[in-house]
């Protein structure tokens, strides 16, 4: 190879990588704009958690690798259905269980009993809850929520269907500095929470069950097979899972969300053109610069502007859960996790996917 064409290679590398950190924010943005607009979270300490980790997991794994919001968690605290204390501690619960599976090295072994059509019908109660929290929050100013909406059609016109949430998130950012006025740039406080605050119900424990339902199938079990797929490279479910472990009893103290791994960030990543853990790096600087100089625009952020994004999240999340072996099945579970919650959803899913796998004589037995 002359020194001219590696040179290129090189330069592709890096400039897929860049681009490629961009893949990793489709969905990150607007949720954690969404938990920090309607929580008492802060907008810093969660960019800064997603900067941080970014950083460590691409160092620590050498490749690209998502770090993203624990949707269902996420869906539930934006729609009213955990308050902010519910939310922390089912973080710290999901987190202590993933790292106890993870270090036992039971996890590979627990996910044949969860099911597919369990895990998809997760998935799209946690749209079918961002869909209707995001329509009701659009409605309170129609003509600003038809203007995004307008803005998200243009993307997805132009070719850009996995940015139109991005598109959208970036004319409330616009909207939002112009209200806030001028910027001070400061780092979030990385003070402990109290632990007074801190809320374990019944509710934090159902919504964790859910979380982990989809944190199983998708963070772990789907993320390991789509690494060594993309880039030849081992992470095991239950490395995965104890690094999520390890992330989150670090992390959701100081204030940031509960976050977990996800097949679809690292997918996203790979065909933005990421191939090297540069990607990762790039990634956590841009929330680090986030963190900085965006914490005074979440207040002015515009409502029904954010409304159309998490309508734009819903219609992702629930494409990727509509992609079932069961489609009966998944959307018995969704619905039941809309009507009730989450909890509620995972038990019932596991018991229809035992039962049903049981009759076809084709499952595993509990």
């Amino acid at each position: 190879m002359s020194l001219a064409s590696w040179r290129e290679s090189q330069f592709d590398v890096v400039w897929g990588d860049v681009t490629g950190a961009v893949g990793d924010t489709v969905t990150v943005l607007p949720i954690v704009v969404a938990v920090a607009a309607l929580t008492d979270l802060g907008l810093g300490r969660l960019l800064l958690g997603f900067a941080v980790f970014q950083v460590v997991w691409g160092l620590r794994y050498g490749h690209p690798m998502s770090v993203e919001p624990m949707k269902a968690l996420a869906a539930l605290v934006i729609a009213g259905g955990l308050s902010t204390g519910e939310y922390v501690a089912a973080g710290l619960l999901a987190g202590a269980v993933l790292l106890v599976v993870g270090k036992t090295g039971v996890l590979a072994r627990l996910a044949p009993y969860v099911g597919e059509p369990v895990v998809r019908g997760i998935q799209v109660g946690v749209a079918l809850i961002l869909l209707r929290t995001g329509v009701t929050t659009g409605l309170g100013d129609p003509r600003l929520a038809a203007l995004s909406v307008a803005v998200a059609l243009g993307a997805v016109a132009l070719g850009y269907r996995n940015a139109a949430a991005l598109a959208v998130l970036g004319v409330g950012a616009a909207l939002a500095v112009v209200a806030a006025g001028p910027i001070t740039p400061r780092l979030p406080s990385l003070t402990l929470l109290d632990p007074a605050a801190l809320t374990l119900s019944h509710t934090a424990v159902g919504a964790t069950l859910g979380q982990l339902a989809m944190t199983v199938g998708n963070a772990a079990v789907a993320t390991s097979l789509l690494v060594e797929e993309y880039f030849d490279a081992n992470a095991s479910p239950d490395d995965l899972s104890t690094s999520m472990g390890v992330m989150n009893l670090t992390a959701v103290p100081f204030g940031a969300m509960p976050m977990c791994h996800g097949s679809g960030g690292v997918a996203g990543k790979y065909a933005f053109g990421a191939r090297t853990a540069t990607s990762n790096l790039v990634l956590g600087g841009f929330y680090l610069l986030l963190a900085v100089v965006a914490v005074d625009a979440v207040a002015a952020f515009p409502m029904a502007v954010l409304g159309v994004v998490l309508v734009l999240v819903a219609i992702e999340l629930g494409r990727a859960g509509a992609d079932t072996e069961d489609p009966l099945l998944t959307g018995v579970v969704g619905v039941v996790a809309l009507l009730a919650n989450v909890g509620v959803a995972f038990a019932v899913g596991l018991v229809g996917y035992h039962a049903l796998a049981r009759w076809r004589g084709d499952g595993t037995d509990l």
